[in-house]
C-alpha cells in the first residue's frame, strides 16, 4: 500500500469541495453516500467532478470580473 504523498495548500478549501460535491452531486442526478462511493459508474464520477470544475471556473471568472483577488 503507497502512502499519499498530497499535501493541502489551503486546509478549509476540503470541507468546501467535499460540500461542493455534494451539492453538483444532487444536481445532475448522482446519488451519493457519507464515505466511500467506489460502486458508482466511472461515468457518474466524471459528470460529478467535471461539473465541479465548471462551477470553480464559473466562480473564478466571477470573482475576477468584480475585481476579487484570492
Amino acid at each position: 500500500m503507497s502512502k499519499s504523498n498530497n499535501q493541502h495548500v489551503v486546509p478549509q478549501a476540503k470541507d468546501y469541495l467535499n460540500k461542493m460535491k455534494y451539492e453538483v452531486a444532487g444536481e445532475v442526478g448522482v446519488t451519493l453516500k457519507e464515505g466511500y462511493n467506489g460502486e458508482i459508474s466511472s461515468k457518474d464520477a466524471g459528470r460529478v467532478g467535471g461539473n465541479m470544475v465548471k462551477k470553480m471556473i464559473q466562480q473564478a471568472e466571477s470573482s475576477m470580473q468584480s475585481g476579487q483577488r484570492y
